[in-house]
């Protein structure tokens, strides 16, 4: 996580009705020169203020068409989210273009569990012990977009793809079938075409495995999905195990192995809270709802919950499936949602005036809080300075300064493999020889 400045009292005292006129009023004073990007599970008050809303990557390449079409781009977009998708929006827009994060401490626990250097040991352990057991096959990394820069440079470096929660599907495909040239670690344009079944590795065993992270949940459903039978041919490296001493992850030479699929100690604080008696409780209400005449409730959910919760559940898929299965859903039809509180909240609030029911799964508080640091005082000291006005709000007697805060900005080193993992998911569906104008249109609608 990194560090934030506390703000002056005057920020965090403000009366609420007195932020939002503030921030107002600061957003007429840039006009076009700034743009507000809201992510679904940011707060009403944040949201109020927001140009666009979306899913991770889906304003990342709202900020790419802004910056890149031909009208005029905004000198500054400030994205109310968490700090790996501030990366991927600064990846996607030109470099005159400042990404700002209101709050530095608005993390992703998620992308926290997968650090740089814990996975570069992991590809190395893997691929050793592999090697020791006579496999000679090829590992394809496979990251998920809730994932660092430095996480989606190092799989796109070793021939990976990125994945969102709505196409992860066709990147496992991909990966297990076809992938990139890349034979083994550190190999570049090798392809694996050729490779012959060592007669040291038993019949049945691929020559292909993914290594997914840094979400276990979305990669071992996606894995089940694609057919594998997770119980018996997946296992998981815990980073935190290796650091104990325990080698490989906590994960025996014989798992890695059997195993199509490798999966990283990672989950999403949110979607873990759902469990499966959740899924049961919702059906002993639809047992006693019926009695009166009332719809069946639906469970619908992330698939960053558990395999337990999804496989319990009738519906499952990215935000953007959940906001439209809403959207479509039939009057008087009712929905349990597992996902983030605010915005079930909030599609709750909509589908009602439709005459369609919706709650969450669970009654526990399933509030991404990292997401929750993002609130009114940030964002009004961020476009305070932009504005040069600081100073003056502050009363701290120095001279006005527009200035830039907390900009978000991937080195060209990091970028160049990271956009690689990107665009190779990208490349999946799109024509042979696709334009960046494709690209991005393939992009926001992905997840």
């Amino acid at each position: 996580m990194l560090w934030q400045p506390s703000l002056p009292d005057i920020y965090t005292k403000m009366p609420s009705d007195h932020l939002a006129s503030a921030i107002s009023q600061r957003r007429k004073q840039l006009g076009s020169d700034l743009v507000i990007l809201g992510h679904h599970y940011q707060s009403d008050e944040v949201i109020q203020h927001a140009d666009y809303t979306g899913d991770s990557l889906k304003l990342s390449q709202i900020a790419a068409r802004l910056s890149q079409g031909s009208g005029k781009s905004p000198k500054s977009i400030m994205f109310c989210g968490v700090h790996f998708m501030a990366e991927t929006a600064d990846m996607l827009t030109p470099p005159e273009v400042a990404v700002i994060l209101p709050d530095l401490s608005a993390g992703c626990s998620m992308a926290d569990m997968a650090q740089y250097d814990d996975t570069v040991q992991a590809w190395n352990d893997i691929h050793a012990s592999l090697a020791e057991q006579g496999w000679t096959g090829r590992i394809v990394p496979i990251t998920y977009v809730n994932s660092s820069a430095a996480i989606k440079a190092f799989v796109g470096a070793h021939g990976g793809a990125c994945c969102t929660s709505s196409n992860a599907l066709e990147v496992f495909k991909w990966a297990m079938t076809e992938g990139c040239p890349v034979a083994h670690a550190g190999t570049r344009g090798h392809s694996d075409a050729g490779l012959e079944r060592n007669p040291a590795v038993p019949q049945g065993q691929t020559t292909t495995k993914v290594f997914f992270l840094p979400d276990q949940h979305l990669g071992r459903n996606t894995a089940a999905k694609f057919g594998i039978d997770v119980a018996a041919r997946s296992c998981v490296y815990d980073p935190r195990q290796t650091r104990r001493g325990n080698a490989l992850g906590g994960a025996t030479p014989r798992q890695l192995l059997d195993s199509d699929v490798i999966l990283w100690a990672g989950h999403c604080s949110v979607h873990k809270l759902f469990r499966p008696e959740h899924c049961d409780q919702i059906r002993e209400l639809n047992q006693t709802d019926a009695a009166k005449g009332m719809n069946p409730m639906q469970i619908l959910v992330h698939p960053e919950c558990s395999k337990e919760v999804v496989d319990k559940a009738d519906l499952n898929g990215s935000t953007e499936f959940i906001i439209k299965t809403i959207q479509n859903a039939p009057v008087a039809s009712r929905w349990a949602v597992g996902t983030e509180i605010h915005l079930v909240n909030r599609i709750a609030k909509e589908a009602s005036m439709r005459g369609v029911y919706v709650r969450i799964l669970s009654d526990c508080q399933c509030l991404c809080t990292t997401m929750y640091r993002i609130d009114q005082p940030h964002m009004l000291w961020v476009l305070d300075n932009l504005a040069g006005k600081f100073e003056e709000r502050s009363g701290n007697g120095k001279p006005p300064k527009a200035r830039i805060v907390n900009q978000i900005i991937v080195p060209k080193e990091v970028r160049e493999p990271a956009l690689l993992a990107i665009d190779r998911m990208l490349n999946l569906s799109a024509s042979p020889t696709p334009t960046a104008a494709t690209r991005l249109e393939q992009l926001a609608t992905a997840d």
